[in-house]
């Protein structure tokens, strides 16, 4: 179902129940050219138990120039928190809602938004980021300017103004995830066969630049080129969905960007979700990847040893923090109850 709340109000009004398809084309290029300075941006955010952070993160897009809707797609949040989320803030744009397909993922509630845009471009925001005023329209600005068909990817901060982990990255590859997991790159840092998939520890550009991978925290695309690809691909539930579409985005003749001139703050894990659950989607993702992309160019040995590796390097991250949540507690416990006698 698809409802919107604007202006002044905080109602919902029903507008359909069905979501219309988008027309995808053959071309990457045939969308370009159509998102200069005046661009009409629909911004897409997927929610699911996000938290009080997601009405700072609706109310900066609804401010933002040249945002003609917010779509909200909730893939499942608390009675009352969304409809709080969009509140009475006097914003002049419009918030859709998509609603009622309950949690089917990051990838596939991104599509669902993406057909219920009206806008030429689409600028997909993490409920949990908050864009800076003028962000959006910079970004299409600087997007449109480099022509052709373009993806352009945001500075991602942390609440203290650090650069974000994940906010520029490498091509992911079976052999980099192996450096990354054994941490090889200790031994030679500078060695480009070492060189690791985050690329926040590195200069950060002074203007925008090329790069294989941004953030998917917050992006920015034309409609057209979007669905040239078909957007998201939904078999990814959670996590690398967008790694694996700035990789199909270039291998379709798209450039791929990151803009330091627009600094998102991202607070990062406001969702009530089992950390070990996201550390299990995360690892299986990943491993989809490698199989959808690279099952052809490195041998099977090697990929079983990735695999491998990486439910290894899950297990010891669950066992640790199932121990945690065992002992913990029952520290706790230990030592109120000692403060209890000592009182006596």
């Amino acid at each position: 179902m698809v409802a919107s709340a604007g202006g002044d109000r905080g109602d919902f009004v029903i507008n359909g129940d069905m979501i219309d398809g988008v027309t995808a084309n053959d071309d990457l290029n045939e969308g370009a050219g159509r998102c200069g300075a005046r661009a009409r941006i629909s911004a897409i955010v997927v929610s699911y138990f996000t938290g009080p952070v997601l009405g700072r993160c609706l109310d900066a897009l609804r401010r933002q120039d040249g945002v003609c809707e917010v779509i909200l797609v909730d893939n499942g949040n608390p009675d009352g928190v969304v409809k709080a989320a969009i509140g009475d803030t006097g914003a002049p744009t419009p918030v859709k809602l998509v609603s009622g397909h309950g949690n089917v993922g990051f990838a596939t509630a991104c599509n669902l938004g993406a057909r219920a845009a009206s806008g030429d471009v689409l600028l997909f925001v993490n409920p949990d980021a908050v864009m800076p005023p003028g962000g959006a329209a910079r970004l299409a600005a600087d997007g449109a300017a480099k022509g052709g068909a373009w993806l352009i990817g945001a500075k991602i901060v942390d609440p203290d103004g650090a650069e974000q982990r994940g906010s520029r990255r490498a091509t992911l590859t079976p052999w980099r995830a192996f450096v990354e997991a054994t941490k090889l790159y200790r031994f030679a840092p500078k060695h480009p066969y070492f060189r690791r998939f985050n690329l926040h520890g590195d200069p950060c550009p002074d203007d925008v630049i090329a790069l294989p991978v941004i953030s998917g925290a917050c992006f920015m695309t034309p409609k057209n080129d979007y669905f040239a690809l078909g957007g998201m691909d939904e078999r990814y539930f959670l996590h690398v969905e967008d790694v694996d579409f700035c990789l199909r985005f270039r291998a379709a003749g798209g450039r791929v960007f990151f803009d330091p001139h627009v600094s998102v703050l991202h607070y990062k894990s406001s969702s009530r979700v089992d950390p070990l659950f996201v550390e299990m989607r995360k690892t299986a993702s990943m491993l989809r990847y490698f199989r959808t992309h690279f099952s052809e160019v490195y041998p099977a040995p090697f990929m079983w040893m990735v695999a491998a590796v990486a439910w290894m390097q899950f297990g010891v991250l669950a066992a640790f923090k199932i121990l945690r949540r065992i002992f913990v507690p029952w520290r706790v416990f230990v030592r109120r109850a000692r403060a209890s006698v000592t009182r006596r």
